[in-house]
């Protein structure tokens, strides 16, 4: 990251918050990364932290084994949050008391503000917070000030200025404490000193700095999904390299109806990007005929990807190589297997390094964006957002021009609609899910619920329903609807899509998609279901 920007330490002491802490940490314009409570404060210390929050966890701090931190991190004069465990872990090292009292806190509680408090200023006295805790702090350590009780925890928050410590029993990370971004803000800003640069502006000067100073001079390769990721990443570098970027799209002949051609106009010809369209649609049916495994499915598809992307590769080294980049091919040059860049983009986030155990680039997921790579194949890789939330890609591709249809584009699985065919993949089951679907998409954009809703898709199920069609009796597919609300698809609720929303795609898909007599909704949430079928 620049220098000029401002780095907070959020200390991972195995909660389920310490993602959304980093991120409202960055929605206040403060570039923040998540690091293990293993790691050596001398370490952590060396990236120079402006601020360092210690985050909530599962565990009492009186169990054996309890997660700990080296004490020397009070004394290291950088300002410090802890937050639910975080802030027991201070009370308990710094003298203070936390007591399995036999009455917890869960959900929204009423806070009291007491006496005078940087934390809480221009807040009122009465204030709804978030809890989550079993133990409870008694006592404040010696030097510190209680700043808010609840009816149940005499010492619901504390701070010492002097030190720049502050702790609170509560999350104000989470949405359900009313005014928990002032608090993280104030923080920030009056205790901690940072300034507000973390910027779309800024992220996209740093990358495009980091990504010329990486690359320099040299050509470099992006394999394209038509995904949000793969997109920003693209644009990105070849807003810093020009012309040295090529980027490869595999068309599986599996994607959603148009997304292969908006792939096409949108890195051709808005951003005149060196692209080449590799339609292999043909070759995936071939491979993937009978087979009904889902399992099966990915691998051959996966394995049928990389093959092809190779092929692709080559053929760019060999007609670089003969100074003719997209031009026919002679039989020498047909023979050649010089690759074409030494470079290979991904769009690999940041919630890919924290979830693979570190920040090396031996621990990113071998799936992401191109399938897996093969170990034999020789690229060192360019990660330009390997920083950012998913949120915060959105924005920087809203900010490098992307159209509204790929930067706000919903998830969609590495094998495309091959696991929303459940049975055997023909090109008329293609087809239909690709009709079905694009109505499914088309009228929950028309009614307004298309960024609300984590994912809406059809499913198509390989049997055949009774039906009846004027006078006619039908054996045809039946269509599963499937839509989702979450926050970052590790849990997820159905959508309680408005009735008249389910008519009219249920209306539309028996009407126009030949080959559909039923549609059915499926009000499953993950857990217990997954959110894909297959």
């Amino acid at each position: 990251m620049s220098q000029h920007t401002d780095l907070v330490l959020v200390v991972d002491f195995g909660a389920q918050y310490a993602q959304l802490i980093a991120r409202r940490v960055r929605e206040a314009h403060v570039y923040s990364e998540i690091v293990p409570r293993s790691m050596p404060i001398a370490e952590m210390l060396a990236k120079k932290p402006t601020a360092i929050i210690l985050s909530g966890g599962p565990a009492s701090v009186h169990v054996e084994g309890a997660p700990s931190i080296d004490a020397a991190i009070y004394e290291a004069g950088v300002p410090i949050l802890g937050i639910c465990y975080g802030a027991q872990l201070i009370a308990r090292d710094l003298g203070g008391e936390v007591r399995k009292t036999g009455t917890g806190e869960y959900g929204r509680t009423e806070l009291r503000i007491e006496g005078s408090s940087l934390l809480f200023s221009d807040l009122a006295v009465e204030q709804t917070v978030w809890m989550s805790h079993g133990d409870s702090m008694t006592a404040a350590p010696p030097g510190f000030t209680v700043t808010a009780r609840t009816d149940a925890v005499p010492t619901a928050a504390f701070e010492d200025r002097d030190r720049a410590i502050y702790a609170v029993q509560f999350h104000p990370e989470v949405a359900h404490t009313e005014r928990g971004q002032e608090i993280l803000k104030t923080f920030l800003y009056d205790a901690a000193g940072c300034r507000p640069t973390w910027t779309n502006v800024s992220i996209i000067e740093d990358a495009v700095a980091e990504i010329r100073a990486q690359v320099g001079d040299r050509r470099v390769l992006c394999g394209l999904s038509g995904g949000v990721d793969s997109a920003v990443a693209a644009a990105l570098v070849h807003k810093a390299v020009g012309d040295q970027l090529t980027c490869v799209f595999v068309d599986t002949g599996l994607m959603r109806r148009g997304e292969a051609e908006q792939v096409e106009q949108t890195f051709r010809e808005q951003f005149a990007i060196d692209l080449v369209h590799v339609k292999a649609g043909d070759r995936f049916l071939e491979k993937l005929d009978d087979v009904i495994d889902p399992e099966r499915k990915r691998k051959i598809i996966g394995e049928l990807f990389i093959r092809i992307f190779e092929e692709a590769a080559r053929d760019l080294g060999r007609r670089e190589r003969s100074g003719r980049l997209g031009g026919a091919l002679d039989a020498e040059e047909r023979s050649a297997s010089t690759a074409p860049a030494k470079f290979l983009v991904q769009g690999t986030l940041y919630p890919d390094i924290v979830e693979s155990g570190g920040g090396d680039n031996a621990n990113i997921k071998s799936h992401h964006n191109v399938g897996g790579l093969p170990d034999d194949m020789d690229f060192e890789l360019v990660e330009p957002l390997r920083h950012l939330f998913k949120d915060e890609v959105r924005a920087v591709g809203e900010e490098l021009g992307l159209p509204e249809e790929i930067v706000w584009r919903q998830p969609f699985p590495g094998p495309g609609l091959a696991v929303r065919i459940i049975g055997t993949i023909t090109p008329e089951r293609v087809e239909i899910l690709q009709n079905a679907d694009a109505v499914v998409t088309e009228e929950i954009k028309r009614a307004g619920l298309y960024r609300e809703i984590w994912q809406s898709f059809a499913v198509l199920p390989a049997v055949k329903t009774v039906g009846v069609m004027g006078d006619d009796r039908t054996y045809a597919y039946p269509i599963i609807l499937r839509a989702v609300t979450s926050d970052d698809a590790m849990t997820a609720d159905w959508a309680r899509l408005p009735y008249d929303v389910l008519e009219r795609i249920a209306s539309r898909i028996i009407n126009e998609v030949p080959g559909v007599n039923r549609v059915a909704y499926d009000i499953t949430s993950k857990p217990p279901g997954t959110i894909e079928w297959e």
